[in-house]
């Protein structure tokens, strides 16, 4: 009989690996951190476990374990102690991300540091801009995206990660940081994001539930294909350096097309909803969390992403060095 005989490269462990298409490496992860005033705080997220609010005085003590991990790279949110109808916190030169980053460099100067960049964990109304009449305005919101960008820049950051899906929003922060001398600054353009569900724990980390409405008006319609590629091409004329899809999991065929489209640096978030539902499930004993979330994360590298934000990044890290 003539018929391939697939089976010759799956025979024993090691040929396995040996033909191995795609990889998983530590250095693919970007952990994300969740920074609150406070003093002595280590709150747990009710709907992440393993996810913490942390004080800044509890700062070094993950950090050092992140480096130990031989992750290279966190994306920072804050969670300020007052918020008002414009967000000011997020640019001010002593918000809670500002003082975050600018401790993370002095106890590990080596860690890539990414400032996420938006208005909605800092506004009393939970939206990532501007309001009137109950709309988000987007040139009104433009002008204080670049403030916010520029003060992360001043006090450290590495990568500014703009998230606020407004038009136009990666030629502003571009603009205000190469008027403030801060060339050099990479965008990580939020570019794909829609209007998931899979947002829920993040909002409960992030205190951030919009307090009327919805995003649907500057997030996108996940049945979209085709905007997604406008969103891009827009990102890149823009300035962008990263493109990213958010979230990744549902929108594995979204990470392909811009891989093979584009050649810029491709993240895909492993977001908030993703992560608690395998946490769920294993605290049940219902799914093996470390065999599913590995496959999961080796599945959004073969979709095309060149790095992922994951909560898992940390036992990811663990397994995969355990595995070697």
């Amino acid at each position: 009989m003539n018929f391939q005989r697939h089976r010759r490269l799956r025979r024993t462990a090691s040929m396995r690996s040996l033909v191995r298409e795609t990889h998983l490496y530590v250095s693919d992860f970007i952990y994300p951190l969740f920074f609150v005033e406070g003093e002595n705080v280590k709150k747990e997220v009710p709907s992440m476990p393993g996810v913490y609010h942390l004080s800044l005085d509890l700062l070094e003590e993950e950090i050092k374990e992140v480096e130990s991990l031989g992750i290279q790279s966190i994306i920072a949110f804050g969670v300020p102690g007052e918020k008002d109808e414009c967000g000011s916190s997020a640019y001010d030169h002593n918000g809670i991300v500002q003082k975050a980053i600018r401790l993370i460099k002095e106890i590990a100067p080596s860690l890539t540091v990414i400032a996420d960049t938006c208005l909605c964990q800092f506004t009393d109304h939970g939206h990532c801009g501007v309001i009137e009449n109950g709309y988000v305005l987007n040139d009104e919101t433009l002008k204080l995206l670049a403030k916010t960008a520029v003060s992360q820049a001043e006090a450290g950051a590495d990568i500014i990660a703009p998230s606020n899906m407004m038009d136009g929003f990666v030629a502003a922060i571009r603009e205000g940081l190469d008027e403030a001398g801060y060339t050099e600054i990479p965008i990580m353009s939020y570019a794909v994001k829609y209007a998931s569900s899979f947002y829920g724990p993040f909002r409960d980390a992030a205190h951030s539930t919009p307090q009327f409405g919805d995003r649907k008006t500057y997030q996108m319609d996940p049945a979209n294909r085709l905007e997604a590629l406008r969103e891009a091409e827009s990102d890149i004329a823009e300035g962008a350096d990263f493109l990213m899809v958010k979230p990744a999991l549902s929108y594995l065929d979204i990470l392909r097309e811009l891989k093979d489209r584009y050649p810029l640096p491709l993240v895909a978030y492993n977001v908030s909803g993703e992560y608690s539902m395998i946490k769920a499930a294993a605290i049940n004993g219902w799914v093996d969390e470390k065999s599913i979330v590995l496959e999961k994360l080796i599945s959004m590298k073969r979709a095309g992403a060149d790095l992922i934000i994951t909560y898992f990044a940390k036992d990811a890290a663990r397994w995969l060095k355990n595995n070697h």
